[in-house]
Order: C-alpha cells, then sequence, then structure tokens
C-alpha cells in the first residue's frame, strides 16, 4: 500500500488515500476525510510506482 497526499477537489484541504500498488489500473471512489463528499481517484501503477493519480469530484 502506499500513502499518497492531494487537495480534496472539494475542501481544498490536504488529504490522504491508501493506494493498492498491487492493481495496474484503479478507479474507485471514497470519501474525503474532512467534508465528507465523495471522490472519485483514478490511478495507475507501472513497476511499483504511481505513475499517474487523479482526483475528481463524482460525476465529472
Amino acid at each position: 500500500m502506499l500513502e499518497h497526499f492531494f487537495q480534496c477537489p472539494y475542501c481544498w484541504e490536504e488529504i490522504s488515500f491508501l493506494l493498492d500498488r498491487s492493481v495496474s489500473s484503479q478507479t474507485y471512489v471514497e470519501d474525503c476525510e474532512v467534508c465528507c463528499n465523495p471522490i472519485e481517484v483514478s490511478c495507475v501503477f507501472q513497476y511499483d510506482e504511481l505513475v499517474f493519480f487523479e482526483p475528481n469530484i463524482l460525476g465529472q
């Protein structure tokens, strides 16, 4: 697992999600730990390194 820090697209607070390195490409929804809004996260790992990460407002 990798802890990745980023800004919430709703409240702009810095938060972190745990990302599973064993899955090369993933998209999932998790709530912001500060404002509780749902964030759709897309990420890609190559050779155990995070090469793409994008948090989006759900539905956009």
